[in-house]
């Protein structure tokens, strides 16, 4: 094992890899169900792909993690909320908790590694693990600072050594690196559903989607680009002072419906 000079309390093993997370003679099982390591942000992106899924954006996973306690009046500094205890966390987190690092890890929440996904309470979303345990790769960065978020098992509460276990947590490793206390997690984007309406043919112009300007009292500006909108003027089968001649077609049966995709509508605060 090797001493890396800017890392004093970290040591470099040999042939150390997923398989063999401690190097030579060790092995990942009996250890399935816990999330795994010495994983390259690379290698996590493929597996990801393999599986038909992806690595989440650092904002997704920033939102997952906070399970809507992101606001001025529910914002919280940790997981749990605002009280940084041992006594509290050790239901939630998997950290080092109050033992001197590196040399006393008392295991309070009786781990002094990493623990089996589903160990500790999930999030209001149902999300394990989202502080402590490992750090998990994220998308973004660039190869020599890539993205991980949520610390780790060798983490305190206010960054008095290693980094502060926090909702924010946040480092950045080069893209390359392998840990015993780096892992990842796996996303996948649910199925957007496809919703549709009639119009009458020649006007099917305003497809695409439409932007929607919200201010901060929830007043809302239309864009005038693709908004799809239509002179009421020009279409007189709803006025009720034209009478239409029976032995004729209807203007709405002569022109005929299809049935298109209906845009959707995207919301935006950035006034």
């Amino acid at each position: 094992a090797e001493v890396d000079p800017e890392a004093e309390d970290w040591v470099a093993v040999d042939k150390a890899y997923w398989r063999n997370p401690e190097g030579p003679g060790t092995s990942y099982k009996y250890r399935e169900n816990h999330p795994v390591t010495h994983v390259s942000h690379r290698d996590a992106a493929e597996y990801c792909k393999w599986v038909g899924k992806r690595l989440p954006g650092e904002r997704e996973w920033e939102a997952a993690a906070r399970a809507g306690h992101y606001g001025p009046s529910n914002r919280t500094l940790y997981i749990w909320g605002e009280e940084p205890t041992t006594e509290v966390s050790k239901e939630y987190a998997n950290l080092w908790g109050e033992g001197d690092f590196p040399w006393e890890n008392r295991g309070e929440d009786g781990w002094r590694a990493t623990s089996p996904v589903k160990t500790f309470k999930p999030n209001t979303y149902g999300l394990y693990d989202m502080t402590g345990n490992v750090w998990e790769w994220v998308r973004g960065g660039k190869h020599k600072n890539r993205i991980v978020r949520g610390g780790s098992y060798v983490d305190s509460f206010d960054g008095s050594f290693n980094h502060a276990a926090t909702l924010g947590a946040r480092a950045t490793l080069h893209g390359t690196t392998t840990t015993g206390n780096v892992g990842f997690r796996c996303v996948k984007s649910p199925r957007k559903r496809v919703e549709y309406h009639y119009v009458y043919e020649g006007e099917e112009g305003g497809g695409g989607a439409q932007l929607v300007m919200e201010d901060a009292d929830g007043k809302r500006k239309y864009s005038q680009q693709n908004t799809g909108r239509y002179d009421d003027d020009d279409d007189d089968e709803f006025d009720e002072d034209i009478v239409h001649d029976p032995t004729k077609p209807r203007p709405d049966e002569r022109r005929g419906r299809k049935k298109v995709v209906k845009p959707r509508t995207l919301n935006s605060d950035e006034l």
